[in-house]
């Protein structure tokens, strides 16, 4: 048999134990460098997620009536009219204020104010048909605040409508919407 010269043999032992810790070392620092943009990758998926979620929800308060003393339809005087009767006066914090009394639940709710402080997450998130998003919008949270425009009840023709939904580890985000009384 022949014999190859020594300089043809491969590795030592000594030489694969570094070559192996080098990679490690390297491997090991381009994942720790890279690991908070592999986090930040999500937050546009978080954002978009958020917004559906807060649009769907503006979108359920906007179709209810203006307050609990408006017609349903155009028959009928609004609240706030001359010679109609007054519009709901609302709590001025949810810091301050209990659970909606004047609706038993969320399917009751017919009127705008009827949303004011509501507080959602989990399984409480539905659709339209009431149907738990818990396995799309796991860790969500939705919270709705009505705030009236005017300093009296007869004054107040334009709510404003605030969701704040937070997404999984991030900050709330905050969207807006005005409800006229017409």
């Amino acid at each position: 048999m022949l014999k190859r010269p020594p300089h043809e043999q491969g590795f030592t032992l000594i030489e694969v134990v570094i070559g192996i810790t080098v990679i490690a070392i390297v491997t090991l620092v381009v994942t720790a460098g890279m690991g908070p943009l592999f986090q930040q990758t999500t937050d546009p998926w978080h954002q978009v997620r958020a917004t559906e979620l807060a649009q769907s929800m503006l979108n359920e308060i906007n179709a209810r009536r203006f307050d609990e003393n408006s017609p349903t339809g155009s028959a009928g005087l609004r609240c706030g009219d001359t010679g109609g009767p007054a519009c709901t006066t609302l709590v001025s914090s949810c810091a301050t204020a209990l659970p909606n009394a004047e609706e038993a639940s969320r399917e009751d709710f017919d009127d705008v104010d009827d949303y004011h402080c509501l507080s959602l997450s989990g399984d409480q998130i539905t659709n339209s048909q009431n149907q738990a998003l818990i396995g799309v919008y796991r860790g969500y949270t939705i919270q709705v605040e009505v705030t009236a425009t005017g300093a009296s009840a007869q004054e107040n023709q334009l709510k404003r409508i605030q969701v704040a939904v937070s997404a999984p580890n991030q900050s709330p985000i905050i969207f807006n919407s005005w409800r006229g009384n017409w």
